[in-house]
């Protein structure tokens, strides 16, 4: 199962951060030692919660994170990716299976977890690479002048093809329904 060596990692070291403009260290300071141990726990914890048998199932994380091709689409493209986040957030999905069909069964998740998803499919960053990326192609006429030819470049090859939270683009539908996952319409 893929997995990025970065994730949960930008709040710890954004809090280290601002600590340290206050002088405040892990060594110096028991609370800040404190926290900084809460974060190890609390990602500790998602490690052991993972490697149960019980969070496999019916979870569309694992086998986002376990499928090698749709990893590799992640990896191979920036605009994949993000729609893959984008498809995630405020949407419900369901196993195309019988039981989580009878059942009701529903996976869904944070924009911010989504954008740890995506992260780990890629094995690099974290959840902030990906939070709010639904706006990188909202830009003004005036905000593409002040861009030099790389970042125009960019923003035509890679965050025009990005799309808002919530939408969910045709191809990234046909790869969760062969990955074995369909959205589920919450006006049914």
């Amino acid at each position: 199962m893929n997995s990025s060596k970065d994730r949960n990692t930008f709040q710890k070291f954004k809090y280290l951060e601002r600590k340290a403009q206050e002088g405040k260290t892990p060594e110096n300071d028991e609370a800040v030692k404190a926290h900084v141990d809460l974060f190890d726990f609390e990602d500790h914890e998602r490690k052991l919660r993972e490697s149960s048998e019980k969070w496999r199932e019916n979870n569309m994380e694992y086998d986002l994170r376990s499928s090698p091709w749709i990893c590799q689409k992640a990896k191979d493209s920036k605009a994949y990716a993000q729609n893959l986040y984008a498809a995630m957030c405020n949407n419900s999905f369901q196993k195309l299976a019988v039981m989580p069909i009878l059942k009701d069964l529903r996976w869904s998740c944070s924009w911010r977890y989504a954008g740890g998803i995506v992260a780990d499919m890629i094995e690099h960053g974290d959840y902030i690479d990906w939070y709010c990326s639904g706006i990188k192609n909202d830009l003004t006429q005036e905000d593409l002048d002040k861009m030099n030819s790389q970042e125009l470049e960019d923003y035509e090859n890679i965050y025009k093809k990005y799309v808002r939270e919530s939408h969910i683009t045709e191809e990234i539908r046909r790869d969760l329904q062969l990955l074995g996952w369909v959205p589920i319409d919450e006006d049914d």
